[in-house]
């Protein structure tokens, strides 16, 4: 990880903690369904890894889009229509990053 991955990372984290409890509850929530990667997946997306982390809440926004996946515009228009407290999109684990697995705890 470079030293403006490391940045970005550690200012997402900060922002998730201060400013978005929303998402940093459904972090924790996600984490007790699916063990330590579900850290792994957020601290991803906030380096800026595509299609493992983004989330948004009271005009917060940290992460890295979902670019070019179906689930994207499917959220969009979710958005638009519905109205939400905070958003998390999450992308799939690789295999071995279950219970247990990732790089630590956001």
């Amino acid at each position: 990880m470079t030293e403006a991955q490391a940045a970005a990372v550690q200012r997402g984290l900060h922002t998730i903690k201060t400013a978005m409890p929303g998402v940093y509850a459904s972090i924790q929530a996600k984490a007790a369904e699916i063990g330590q990667g579900a850290y792994g997946l957020v601290r991803r997306g906030l380096r800026g890894e595509p299609l493992c982390f983004w989330a948004m809440e009271r005009g917060h926004v940290v992460g890295t889009p979902f670019d070019g996946h179906p689930v994207q515009a499917a959220v969009a228009q979710q958005l638009v229509q519905f109205g939400c407290a905070h958003v998390c999109m999450w992308g799939e684990l690789p295999t071995g990053e279950g219970k247990g697995a990732g790089d630590g705890a956001a």
